[in-house]
């Protein structure tokens, strides 16, 4: 009876891991292929659902020179309020973010739902500055976009704080567009040149939870929105490796994307990648023009000031990490990290991995 069940369990492994094999055969296949471009007409299709898909999106992140700086620009300014600040140190964090000696002080902002960290390093020295000129078609560019109830108000509020502007002025997306219609929104830095927006949605556009009565001018996070150079390549990372959905998609052209981008003979592809109803979502930008984007450095480290992680959430790090690594990802982080107790409450999770998707963006997959 005993050898039995032994037989059927390594009967199961070895059916699991053939599975595994498989599937990362086919991600590979659609990452060199583009065989998903097919798919992508529509936003309904589905997987089964596998151990270790991504939940839900818990923080967006990014690098920073001055912590406190940034804080009181996000606090006074946007009206975010500062929840948590405190500092980590140890070989765990540096596997984690793959800088060796990394010394960090992290910043936990809130609006509304949402959650953004800012994190300082202490050592080593804070690595490169954003390049000056960015534009939005580099591949490096990332933005969070940030839901207010009053366009007008808002700008006004930006002006006052002589904020520096992407866009000239605050655009309405027209009626062509019919996905976006009406939608306004403005594009600008943050005072060490990380990429913002603001986003105002009309009646009938914008998720459930900006649309409750309330006084508040600045409302929340709606998405992460970074570039890409292939679409469909991003879909086979995340959809199709990971577990999240296809949301809608929208062709952005015309005079009011160039405000928006500042960017001549502006063309671009917008396609939302979600995780559950609620906010924030990723969203790929992938523009056809102009030409000339820079490539993401091929040396890019966490301590640099154009790094962004953006946080998924996994009830099975270790099964979505053996996915990825099969799957030819490239890993930032060499393996799952178990994070100290004493820094689980702080960092509010107790395992994390990061990698590179395929278009060179960090993100850190955690385990709560």
């Amino acid at each position: 009876m005993g050898k039995c069940i032994s037989l059927n369990s390594r009967e199961r492994r070895r059916a699991k891991l053939s599975a595994a094999v498989r599937f990362a055969t086919a991600f590979r296949a659609l990452l060199t292929t583009g065989a998903l471009a097919l798919l992508l007409a529509s936003s309904g299709h589905a997987r089964d659902r596998l151990s270790g898909d991504v939940q839900r999106i818990k923080m967006i992140g990014f690098t920073v020179a001055d912590v406190d700086r940034e804080a009181d620009f996000f606090v006074k300014v946007l009206q975010f309020e500062k929840i948590a600040d405190f500092r980590v140190v140890g070989s765990e964090y540096d596997k984690m973010e793959g800088v060796f000696n990394a010394n960090m002080r992290i910043v936990h902002l809130k609006l509304g739902d949402q959650l953004v960290e800012l994190t300082q390093y202490v050592s080593p020295p804070t690595g490169r500055a954003i390049p000056v000129p960015s534009y939005s078609n580099d591949a490096w560019f990332e933005h969070m976009a940030i839901v207010v109830s009053d366009m007008d108000a808002a700008y006004k509020i930006l002006q006052e704080n002589n904020v520096r502007q992407i866009s000239a002025y605050p655009i309405t997306i027209p009626q062509t567009n019919l996905g976006a219609a009406g939608i306004k929104a403005i594009k600008f830095h943050d005072p060490e040149g990380h990429d913002l927006e603001l986003l105002y949605y009309p009646p009938g556009k914008g998720e459930p939870s900006f649309k409750k009565p309330t006084n508040k001018l600045f409302l929340g996070l709606s998405h992460t929105a970074m570039t890409v150079g292939s679409t469909e390549k991003g879909v086979a990372f995340y959809r199709d490796l990971l577990g999240l959905e296809v949301g809608g998609f929208t062709f952005n052209t015309g005079a009011t994307q160039e405000v928006l981008d500042n960017l001549f003979n502006d063309t671009c592809r917008v396609t939302e990648i979600v995780a559950v109803s609620a906010p924030p979502h990723i969203e790929f930008l992938e523009y056809k023009t102009p030409p000339g984007g820079r490539p993401m450095p091929a040396d890019t480290r966490a301590n640099d000031l154009w790094h962004w992680q953006t946080s998924l959430v996994t009830n099975d790090i270790q099964a979505v990490t053996d996915r990825m690594r099969a799957a030819g990802v490239q890993f930032i982080t060499p393996d799952v990290v178990s994070i100290p107790q004493q820094a689980q409450a702080q960092l509010g999770f107790k395992k994390a991995v990061m990698v590179r998707d395929p278009n060179g963006h960090a993100i850190r997959l955690i385990e709560e």
